[in-house]
């Protein structure tokens, strides 16, 4: 991915743009997206939710942000 032309690089285990980063949310919930591990050390996209937070998973650098896809924090 590119930067965004402001000088802010891309950042977290998988290069998104901090203006792409900004605007993911939960589909659930709608909280925010944080960057996570899953269980064997794979990037995942983690919700901020205050109950119910799920992990969703990132493939060969796509965040999946498809609630049958995700797991229970």
């Amino acid at each position: 991915m590119t930067t965004t032309g402001r000088g802010d690089a891309p950042r977290g285990p998988f290069p998104l743009d901090p203006w792409v980063r900004s605007i993911l949310r939960c589909p659930a919930s709608g909280a925010e997206l944080v960057d996570g591990s899953g269980p064997l050390g794979e990037p995942e996209l983690h919700s901020t939710a205050s109950s119910d937070p799920l992990a969703y998973p990132v493939r060969d650098g796509i965040p999946v942000l498809l609630v049958e896809d995700a797991r229970p924090l």
